[in-house]
């Protein structure tokens, strides 16, 4: 919208082509005002939307924009943590720009991106990660939301708990099934109760909907696994059809694997199938050896699960971070 104006007002998406099996990867909000949002079908959005403009991806016009936001953002601090292209976490307690205001920094930050670049940006300023992320949204998108050391506890307590971090589709019905729909109810839970619930997450649990949220900003994020993935134009019928694209799956999995640093080792393979119906399933496998033989097997274990027409395939490798695991032995050897 920011490159061609003849796009301003209307409703406008990034994916693939409708005709050949695509899917919205994001869309602005005139498209979701449609009901639009990503992860759908290219298709479906048209339906929804006739006058939708679906555009292909630019991602090298992506990677610019983000290095020169990011570019601004260490004008105030290096304690960055990255969550995606247009997305990171900043701890600005040690910058003494704009007085040391932390909302004082974001308005400048937006200010920048905007005169710089003619993007928008909406920002979210809390104590925390966890309640940062969400003000973040609260305002989108184009908005600055505060909340203040004082404000926290009024603010969680009438939060929905599908916004706690970590909390998707199956833990938030679980809460329901326990008539916990808000943080508020969920304070009425003692931790050993919601430790027998949900194992150790119960804990984060009763931490989050007190506003309580320890993680550091993290500026050195380190990968976990490596992956490719493909989807087709047409469903595959059956496992033969799927085993068929494997090798050529396995030949981009080893480039991507190949750009890689030697502190990573691979550790276990791994295959995901989205079958037509979207449902999905992910298998691995320790001490399996990085072959095709062993993807082979690993894909006909996950198809078997479904047993259907299959329009995604997916291999990968986790890691092991060596790195991660030097930096640990020195400081418990210490």
């Amino acid at each position: 919208m920011r490159d061609d104006p003849r796009l301003q007002g209307r409703a406008v998406a990034v994916g693939g082509s409708a005709d050949r099996r695509g899917v919205i990867a994001t869309c602005n909000y005139e498209a979701r005002s449609w009901g639009v949002h990503s992860a759908m079908p290219s298709a479906r959005a048209l339906k929804l939307c006739p006058d939708l403009v679906i555009i292909k991806p630019r991602m090298d016009a992506y990677k610019t924009a983000s290095r020169q936001i990011h570019s601004i953002l260490h004008d105030y601090t290096d304690c960055i943590e990255p969550l995606s292209l247009d997305e990171a976490f900043l701890d600005v307690t040690d910058c003494t720009l704009c007085s040391g205001s932390a909302t004082l920094i974001a308005k400048e930050i937006r200010s920048r991106v905007w005169q710089e670049l003619r993007l928008v940006v909406s920002a979210g300023v809390a104590p925390n990660k966890f309640l940062a992320k969400i003000a973040s949204d609260w305002r989108k998108p184009d908005g600055l939301f505060v909340i203040t050391p004082d404000q926290v506890d009024d603010f969680v307590l009438s939060l929905p708990v599908k916004k706690l971090h970590g909390v998707g589709k199956v833990t938030a019905a679980k809460l329901a099934a326990m008539g916990i729909n808000d943080c508020a109810q969920l304070r009425e839970h003692s931790p050993l109760g919601l430790a027998k619930a949900f194992g150790s997450f119960g804990e984060r649990l009763w931490s989050l909907a007190r506003g309580i949220d320890d993680r550091p900003v993290q500026p050195f994020s380190r990968r976990q696994s490596v992956s490719v993935e493909h989807t087709f134009d047409k469903d595959l019928p059956d496992l033969a059809a799927c085993l068929e694209q494997l090798p050529s799956l396995l030949e981009d999995l080893t480039r991507r694997q190949q750009r890689l640093d030697d502190s990573y080792r691979p550790e276990k393979p791994f295959v995901k199938i989205k079958f037509h119906d979207f449902t999905q399933t992910t298998i691995e496998q320790s001490g399996a050896p990085l072959e095709l033989d062993s993807y082979r097997l690993l894909l006909s274990a996950a198809f078997m699960r479904g047993n259907k027409p299959v329009r995604l395939l997916g291999v990968g490798v986790r890691l092991l971070d060596q790195q991660q695991d030097a930096v640990q032995l020195e400081l418990f050897s210490q």
